[in-house]
């Protein structure tokens, strides 16, 4: 905005200095010819009566070479030349005062009515005496239309200045709210409108940080509801004889584990947002680690291809290890013991990473892999954690599958600059 402000100041005092500069500027070059000819016309005023007055004499004694390159002659009434030739030469003398122009200069001649004919005066300006003057106050001309011009541009930058830097601050705001920062507020300045602008943004940074209030106690108060009906559910599977005590009890640990992931992900003071990150191949390789140990109980060949980092992606940390356990979770819950396993990670095109799970499995069914959502949230393979999390991270999920296995590609976008 800075730059166009410039821009359009320079363009219209360009335009006004030329409709100033150019006018200026024949004016300019006629006054000094006017100037010339003026001279010149002076001249032959001045020999007029001694022309008249027959005084051949006079004008014989008289300077044929003027000041400033002007030339004087004078062609008598029997027609002889008194001085150099003229541009009349032997044509009839002209009716009244006439102007020749040549590439020289410029003729002046003026007739004079005597008894025994009619004398010619001539005087010749050269081209140069015309023009006398005129490059230098061009000069003058041209290098005080720079100055204004640079004037022009200084009073504009330090305007436009004075008009953007409250847009700029205001966009600063605007950007650290989208990366998390809800405490980020604008000092409105400026003209009317950008503090208008800026109070509306500040008013709307503390309206989501209410809705996020409300919403972590809203999560948070009904993870603590369901904790007593848990206990109780608890208490109710202790009751139970041992067949059927062991796997209710499995169920209902999950249950409470679930339960705690809500109530922690409800107590985060800030949600991360666009300024959460970590790094893909550090994680990924945390995670392969762990699965290693049930891989090797299992016998399942792990191959692992994860190069040193950092691979910077726009995820969370924890969100990351849900998406990638969730991933090799299913391989493990979905193919038999014994089937391989291979896990890479590379720079994704354009910032980011992607993150490879394949089996060496049966693969999936057809409609398991066309369907990838379903209307309640969930693929029914344990992978729709793992799509939420690369598609709010700027990326997406990639499910391939056929008789030599499936594969899932997660693609994570880069964190912002």
């Amino acid at each position: 905005m800075r730059r166009r402000i410039t821009l359009l100041v320079a363009a219209t005092t360009s335009v006004v200095l030329l409709a100033f500069l150019l006018p200026a500027s024949a004016l300019v070059a006629r006054v000094a010819e006017a100037r010339a000819l003026d001279a010149g016309r002076v001249q032959l005023q001045l020999l007029v009566p001694t022309v008249g007055l027959d005084a051949r004499e006079e004008v014989v004694a008289g300077p044929l070479a003027l000041s400033d390159g002007r030339r004087l002659a004078v062609r008598w009434s029997d027609g002889t030349w008194l001085g150099t030739v003229g541009v009349l030469g032997d044509d009839p003398a002209p009716a009244g005062a006439e102007q020749r122009e040549t590439d020289e200069g410029t003729y002046l001649l003026q007739p004079v009515r005597r008894e025994g004919g009619t004398a010619v005066l001539e005087v010749f300006v050269p081209a140069a005496e015309l023009r006398a003057g005129v490059p230098g106050t061009r000069s003058v001309l041209a290098g005080l239309g720079l100055a204004l011009l640079l004037l022009a541009l200084l009073v504009a930058d330090r305007v436009a200045r004075s008009l953007t830097r409250p847009v700029t601050e205001l966009a600063t705001t605007a950007h650290r709210l989208s990366g998390g920062d809800l405490s980020a507020r604008v000092t409105p300045s400026g003209p009317a409108d950008v503090r208008e602008v800026g109070a509306a943004v500040n008013r709307l940074a503390g309206r989501i940080g209410e809705l996020l209030a409300d919403e972590r106690e809203a999560a948070a108060d009904l993870a603590h509801r369901l904790r007593t009906p848990l206990t109780a559910l608890r208490l109710d599977v202790e009751a139970l004889p041992a067949a059927d005590r062991e796997r209710l009890a499995a169920d209902v640990d999950a249950l409470g584990r679930g339960v705690d992931e809500v109530i922690a992900e409800a107590r985060r003071p800030v949600r991360e947002g666009l300024g959460a990150g970590c790094d893909a191949a550090a994680v990924v390789a945390e995670r392969v680690l762990f699965w290693a140990v049930l891989a090797e109980e299992e016998r399942r060949p792990l191959t692992v291809d994860v190069p040193e980092g950092p691979f910077p992606v726009r995820v969370a940390g924890a969100d990351l290890r849900a998406a990638v356990d969730a991933v090799l979770g299913n391989v493990f819950a979905h193919t038999p013991e014994g089937i391989g396993l291979h896990v890479a990670v590379r720079l994704r095109e354009g910032g980011g990473a992607v993150v490879t799970v394949r089996d060496d499995g049966p693969g999936l069914p057809v409609a398991a892999v066309a369907r990838g959502r379903s209307g309640s949230g969930s693929t029914g393979l344990g992978l729709d954690i793992a799509r939420r999390t690369a598609e709010g991270s700027g990326g997406a999920l990639r499910l391939a599958s056929a008789s030599g296995g499936t594969q899932v590609t997660l693609e994570f976008g880069a964190p912002p600059a």
